[in-house]
């Protein structure tokens, strides 16, 4: 007979300098998704606080820190506050367009001024067009581009300001990677509008979460994760409500280093 569902197989990466928190090692345990049940895999592994790229999910698993948390707002019920609304206001003027998981000139050289300005030096810097390509469209999974425009002049597309790699999962969008014009006066903020439109894509699709990957405690580049209530995060006892404050290097518990028993299960353990 022949199994109609392959459990996955999990491996482990061997330990290598966090990116986030200096003097740290980060570890992952990743698996494949692939075939049939890829769609399925995934969306039962990120309700257990695994990620996406490309055609691997994968999850922290550092054997001395738990700083790495993950965290999902919930759609429906955010409310922006008043600094969130003027945000709105001052780029409802974007015209903003789903698109096929294609990747283009145009997204590549506004990546590449995005990781230059916010990420010199980090890895992602170093990506050539063939490797932006292979982080858009190798996705086994429910994936499109949301592309954010500024108004076009005589019927031509406006300029590219924003993008971001969504997946839709059963119960939610998860936010892959988002990227945005720095140098524009006008638009400043632009991250999190683009935080806050998925967030209005979301509730209107009757998708209960929108997933930020994980907020990490002690970096300051992960604060704006936790501007959008209410949030929630995943704890060893599933996800519960969040409110940490802004700047708090020591809210929640991280994500369990132990192996959940979710995972547990999948892998037979």
């Amino acid at each position: 007979m022949t199994a109609a569902f392959r459990f996955p197989r999990f491996f482990v990466t061997n330990p290598s300098p966090c990116p986030y928190l200096p003097g740290k090692s980060e570890r992952k345990v990743f698996t494949e998704l692939s075939g049939d049940n890829a769609s399925e895999l995934n969306d039962a592994l990120g309700r257990i606080g695994f990620r996406r790229s490309q055609n691997v999910a994968y999850r922290p698993s550092c054997a001395e820190c738990s700083a790495c948390v993950s965290v999902r707002v919930l759609a429906k019920q955010f409310t922006p506050n008043a600094t969130q609304r003027k945000l709105i206001r001052r780029n409802s003027d974007l015209q903003v367009t789903a698109c096929k998981p294609w990747s283009t000139e145009e997204q590549y050289a506004l990546l590449q001024r995005y990781l230059h300005a916010r990420h010199p030096g980090g890895g992602m810097t170093e990506m050539d067009e063939m490797d932006f390509a292979d982080m858009v469209e190798q996705t086994p999974v429910d994936s499109y581009v949301v592309e954010y425009r500024e108004p076009g002049v005589g019927g031509r597309p406006g300029k590219l300001v924003g993008a971001c790699l969504t997946d839709r999962q059963g119960d939610g969008l998860s936010m892959i990677y988002s990227f945005f014009d720095t140098e524009l006066p006008h638009r400043q903020g632009l991250g999190n509008f683009i935080i806050m439109d998925h967030l209005t894509r979301a509730a209107a699709a009757g998708l209960p979460y929108v997933y930020l990957g994980y907020w990490v405690q002690g970096s300051q580049r992960m604060q704006y994760k936790i501007r959008y209530r209410p949030l929630e995060k995943l704890s060893r006892h599933g996800w519960v409500p969040f409110e940490p404050e802004c700047g708090d290097a020591g809210a929640g518990e991280g994500i369990d280093t132990s192996m959940p028993q979710e995972l547990a299960a999948i892998l037979g353990r």
